[in-house]
């Protein structure tokens, strides 16, 4: 199915990283001081509310979760999210999706170029980079943040020229498809994400396990 691919951009939280662990926590203290400040009352969202936030620039999760508030405060808000997630990282809370070292690994030895593609900032990659080694797989790395948080597909549209055809877009979001979607690159949905699998029903496959890939890879 995917014999002539060359590339492999990945997404990152939802699909090498599971992102939670450290997002709940994080986002619940900017919650507490949101409501402590009183711009919010009590909002009781489930944890699966919560990481329907992952994979959004910050601009994009504000509007979904708190309409017209002011940019002054969603920097506040977001710094502490930032903030505590550095401090769990720190701290070793971190953790990949199971097998998906190793899978990542295994498709390096295979001889394929692996590329990050991220909705994140660039700090963020920098403390991702410090608790995992991510260094040693990816050829490249590609933030939001580095590129003024313009969509995923513009992203993508922009570098594939760097790395050997084909390419392939792996993710567990809509945005990941639709980047691989309009710019004629085949996809991989991680249905074990963050993602719906409706949302993802554009894939070419979809996968409920990183380490599927090396079925197909």
């Amino acid at each position: 199915m995917f014999e002539n691919v060359h590339t492999l951009f990945f997404d990152y939280d939802g699909t090498i990283h599971f992102s939670e662990k450290i997002y709940i926590p994080a986002f619940r203290k900017a919650q507490e001081f949101l409501i402590a400040e009183g711009f919010l009352k009590e909002k009781d969202l489930s944890d699966r509310e919560v990481t329907k936030f992952l994979g959004l620039i910050r601009q994009e999760m504000w509007e979904e979760y708190m309409p017209g508030l002011s940019p002054s405060v969603q920097n506040q808000a977001g710094s502490i999210i930032a903030g505590e997630m550095e401090n769990l990282v720190s701290r070793g809370k971190a953790e990949l999706y199971p097998g998906a070292l190793d899978t990542l690994r295994y498709l390096k030895n295979k001889g394929y170029s692996i590329v990050f593609i991220s909705n994140c900032g660039d700090h963020y990659l920098k403390i991702a980079q410090g608790a995992f080694p991510l260094e040693e797989i990816f050829d490249d790395f590609f933030t939001a943040e580095s590129f003024d948080y313009i969509p995923k597909e513009d992203i993508l549209r922009k570098v594939l020229n760097r790395f050997p055809k084909e390419p392939l877009m792996i993710g567990d979001r809509k945005k990941d498809i639709d980047a691989g979607v309009k710019n004629q690159v085949r996809t991989i949905g991680c249905a074990y994400g963050y993602g719906t699998r409706e949302e993802l029903k554009e894939a070419d496959l979809l996968i409920d396990d990183i380490q599927e890939l090396k079925k197909y890879l």
